[in-house]
């Protein structure tokens, strides 16, 4: 092989590592630099400029890259809980994320073939069965092991670092890419902060030792990666345009509503994409503000919700699958797939209702 070919060789795995992990297409750059200036009343129907417009497919596509965030803040969860490390399940979670994709395939099948994205949640999802399988297997053996040295349910200090590292970890990647957070800063604190001495060091120096070399290991990739991407990818539009039937109320709390234009009570404008899109759409549907169009499509939107495993859709919402929610006996996810011009009426019965909680919205 030439050194022109390694060279391509190399850059392609980067690209595809590049992909490898939940969340890799969200970069943060400052929206105020990419929001178009704001333009007179339109004369027509109102809908979002060609450079706004993403294909309907992806509002079903981005749930699996987004249940590697689910995924993490359920494992967060637990871990906070006190619960025993080793029986968490991460092989179910494994089967969760291909019965997810599966769905979400058969339910895109009546578009275009969208090969590139089919590809990077193929990679992401084939990564994260490594990861979670070596996990799970370390957990299930040299894990368990170590854990029963421990009497009852306490935890050591290298345990509660590894809960709120996970918590650190979940609240970053719902807005950022996951090699962009500071896994070296963690492996400091853990080392700093965290004494080395006490009683049960069988369990303390087993999760140190694992800890430490995951935070090793995913310091120097994500560098790599990091290098990747910043000279492969632009970074993608931290907004998405949206009609909507008024005018957003002004308020301190979501300064990120940027009008382009106004046709009668409509109103063309941009709020925050990803974790933010979930946060402003429910602000919005709590004012009466309803959405005609999101990123230039008036078809189905994906929401998932978290409610009791008894719940049962109300007439006319779509059930595409559904989960438990491993971890809670009494909880599931639902996975709904409405009409963007239904999607506020959806989030304002929810939030009326004790026990239910919008988990996200995929905003294409």
């Amino acid at each position: 092989m030439t050194r022109g070919a390694r060279a391509w060789a190399l850059t392609l795995a980067l690209c595809l590592c590049a992909l490898a992990r939940g969340a890799d297409l969200r970069m943060a750059i400052d929206p105020t630099t990419s929001a178009p200036a704001p333009t007179p009343a339109a004369s027509g129907p109102l809908t979002a400029p060609p450079e706004h417009r993403r294909p309907p497919d992806q509002t079903f596509l981005t749930f699996p890259e987004w249940f590697l965030v689910h995924s993490p803040a359920e494992y967060a969860h637990y871990l906070a809980s006190g619960e025993r490390v080793s029986a968490f399940p991460l092989f179910a979670h494994i089967a969760q994320f291909w019965q997810a994709y599966a769905a979400v395939t058969r339910e895109v099948s009546r578009f275009p073939f969208n090969g590139g994205y089919h590809l990077m949640i193929c990679v992401i999802g084939t990564s994260t069965t490594v990861e979670y399988s070596l996990k799970g297997v370390y957990e299930h053996t040299i894990g368990r092991l170590a854990e029963a040295t421990v009497s009852g349910n306490a935890q050591v200090p290298e345990e509660r670092f590894a809960a709120a590292y996970a918590q650190r970890y979940v609240d970053f990647i719902r807005v950022d890419p996951w090699y962009l957070f500071d896994f070296g800063a963690e492996l400091k604190t853990l080392w700093s902060d965290v004494p080395t001495s006490g009683p049960n060091l069988t369990r303390r120096w087993e999760r140190r030792f694992l800890l430490t070399t995951e935070l090793l290991v995913k310091s120097g990739y994500g560098k790599l990666i990091t290098r990747a991407t910043h000279s492969i990818y632009d970074a993608p539009r931290p907004v998405t345009a949206v009609v909507l039937t008024a005018m957003p109320p002004r308020d301190a709390a979501h300064p990120d509503v940027v009008v382009l234009q106004t046709a009668g009570p409509q109103v063309l404008a941009t709020i925050p994409r990803y974790e933010g899109f979930t946060t402003y759409a429910r602000w919005l549907a709590a004012n009466h503000v309803d959405f005609r169009e999101i990123a230039g499509n008036d078809g189905d939107v994906l929401v998932s919700l978290l409610v009791p495993t008894s719940w049962r859709p109300a007439a006319g919402e779509r059930v595409l699958f559904e989960q438990p929610v491993l971890t809670l006996a009494d909880r599931k996810r639902s996975v709904v797939a409405l009409p963007v011009a239904q999607l506020g009426a959806l989030l304002r019965g929810v939030d009326r209702q004790p026990g239910l909680q919008v988990e996200h919205v995929y905003d294409f």
